[in-house]
């Protein structure tokens, strides 16, 4: 029996193996923490029922109807109405810059014309660029109206509770009015194939240089680290535009997704969005020891990258916490400008506040990759 098989020798390789994990503890942590950070997203930060969306009110009357409707709104938990309109301009605006998903408005003489019968109309234009957060919350103010104008009213207007609604609710999904699912993930997944390809292959670069032996060739040439890294990462920004070409092509022809903005601004933003990830793939070579761990540090980024940004689940339904680290993530904002190009036809001006951060992200992730590269180097 010992000669085909061996308690004591399966022992040893156990303990071999054992010994080998703890010796490499880059792929040991990186093993441990996957699973750990899968089920802190999944338990904590994904919500497909997302409440405390932003939204705002254009009120043109005081009422106490329409007050006890807008405090109803508010308990109801899916509307944070933290800060009403000035006019149907300034909410438009917001809409636009994406400051409110919902902007609820009366219509004149609200109150009399209620009072008379005459079923005034209650108007909620929402961001239908993502479908399932408005879904939910389109249903909580349909839920809210029928309870506040038809059960709870007043003693002497209790005449307008039989019938029909006393009110007429019209709900104008903009930007995507059928609410088709494919408006909202197609051009999102530019972001996304973007940080998924470029990470991981530029992360293999550095390391597949060092265990093939060839970074000793670029250590006695003449070019300087940065002269390297951007001789490595500049085919890769041609690349990333190739990609992003094609998926608009198929976006466009295949999909029917609509491109209301301007394909030049689209392409301007790109620029930064690729070389962030570029220079966080680089990072990642520079501090791997092999392919394996550079391949599980750019999965390590692009898991919270991918469920934080608001790509797959509706962004304002996650915690207050997860919402902070999305906010750190490159991908969130490129979806963003991605989304508000394509679907509203956003300009500069209304992109601008979602480019910075992927600016400085890439500053600082070009920043820590010329410093791990130059360390590398010695």
């Amino acid at each position: 029996m010992n000669r085909f098989f061996s308690i004591s020798r399966l022992w040893a390789m156990m303990i071999k193996e054992f010994i080998q994990m703890r010796r490499d503890r880059m792929t040991f942590a990186i093993i441990l923490g996957i699973p750990v950070l899968q089920l802190i997203l999944f338990g904590y930060a994904i919500n497909t029922n997302p409440k405390h969306l932003p939204a705002t009110v254009v009120i043109q009357e005081k009422s106490p109807l329409i007050s006890e409707f807008v405090a109803r709104l508010q308990a109801s938990r899916y509307f944070e109405l933290s800060q009403p309109a000035h006019s149907l301009q300034q909410a438009q605006r917001w809409l636009d810059e994406g400051r409110v998903m919902f902007v609820i408005r009366f219509e004149k003489d609200f109150s009399k014309k209620l009072i008379k019968g005459q079923r005034p109309k209650i108007l909620m234009t929402t961001d239908a660029t993502d479908p399932v957060a408005v879904s939910y919350a389109s249903s909580a103010f349909d839920a809210v109206a029928s309870e506040v104008f038809s059960d709870d009213l007043p003693g002497s207007l209790s005449y307008l509770k039989p019938g029909e609604n006393p009110v007429q609710l019209i709900i104008h999904n903009r930007y995507n009015p059928e609410l088709y699912s494919q408006y909202n993930i197609v051009p999102g997944l530019i972001g996304v194939i973007l940080t998924m390809t470029l990470v991981i292959v530029t992360s293999q670069a550095l390391t597949r240089e060092r265990e093939r032996g060839t970074m000793e060739h670029l250590l006695v040439t003449p070019v300087r680290p940065l002269e390297v890294m951007l001789g490595k990462i500049l085919p890769y920004v041609i690349l990333g535009y190739a990609q992003v070409l094609l998926v608009l092509v198929f976006a466009y022809f295949l999909f029917d997704v609509p491109v209301r903005g301007s394909v030049g601004l689209l392409l301007l933003c790109v620029l930064p969005f690729v070389i962030a990830n570029l220079a966080v793939g680089m990072m990642f070579s520079s501090v791997a020891r092999n392919q394996l761990q550079a391949m599980q540090m750019a999965f390590f980024f692009f898991l919270p990258s991918l469920l934080l940004s608001g790509f797959m689940f509706p962004f304002r339904g996650m915690p207050e916490w997860a919402q902070m680290l999305g906010e750190v993530l490159p991908l969130t904002h490129f979806v963003r400008i991605v989304r508000g190009i394509m679907l509203k036809g956003n300009t500069l001006p209304l992109v601008w506040p979602e480019i910075w951060p992927i600016l400085l992200f890439m500053l600082v992730a070009l920043f820590f990759a010329l410093l791990r590269y130059r360390r590398t180097l010695d």
